[in-house]
C-alpha cells in the first residue's frame, strides 16, 4: 500500500513538470539496460545502474538481484515492458513503464532516477502497482 501511495504522490508532484528529451532518453537507456541485464541474469550489470543509496541498502550484486527476483518479479521477468509518460525536474527523472508479467497481469511501474556527479543517471527507486488495484 505504501508503494502505491508513493506512486500517486510522485505522479502528482511530477505532473506539472515537462520532460527534457535528453534527460528522458538517457534515463530510458539506463532502465532498458537494467531490464536487459535482468533478462540475462547479469547481477553485476543490473546492479551497476543502481544509485548509491540503493547500493547502501543492498551492498552486493547478488543481494540486489535476490531482492528484485523476490520483490519485483514483473520487472525481473515479463512479457512486455513499454515506456509511458516521463517527467524531468532538475537532476531527477521519473519514468512510467507499462509491464505485462509472465502470467499476463498488467502492472504500472514508476522508476525514479537521479543525475550523478559523473553525468550518468542511476535508478533511485521503482514502485509497482498492479493495474486495476486501488492506490
Amino acid at each position: 500500500m505504501r508503494i502505491a501511495a508513493l506512486l500517486v504522490v510522485l505522479s502528482v508532484i511530477f505532473s506539472s513538470v515537462s520532460a527534457f528529451a535528453g534527460d528522458v532518453s538517457a534515463a530510458q537507456r539506463v532502465i532498458r539496460s537494467q531490464e536487459q541485464a535482468f533478462a540475462r541474469d547479469d547481477a553485476a550489470a543490473a546492479y551497476s545502474h543502481a544509485a548509491p543509496a540503493i547500493r547502501e541498502i543492498f551492498p552486493a550484486p547478488d543481494i540486489f538481484m535476490s531482492m528484485v527476483q523476490n520483490g519485483y518479479a514483473p520487472v525481473y521477468r515479463h512479457k512486455s515492458f513499454e515506456f509511458g509518460e516521463s517527467k524531468s525536474e532538475g537532476n531527477s527523472v521519473s519514468q512510467h513503464v507499462r509491464i505485462v508479467d509472465a502470467d499476463g497481469n498488467a502492472w504500472e511501474a514508476l522508476y525514479t532516477l537521479e543525475l550523478q556527479p559523473d553525468g550518468s543517471y542511476k535508478i533511485t527507486g521503482c514502485s509497482l502497482l498492479k493495474v486495476g488495484q486501488e492506490a
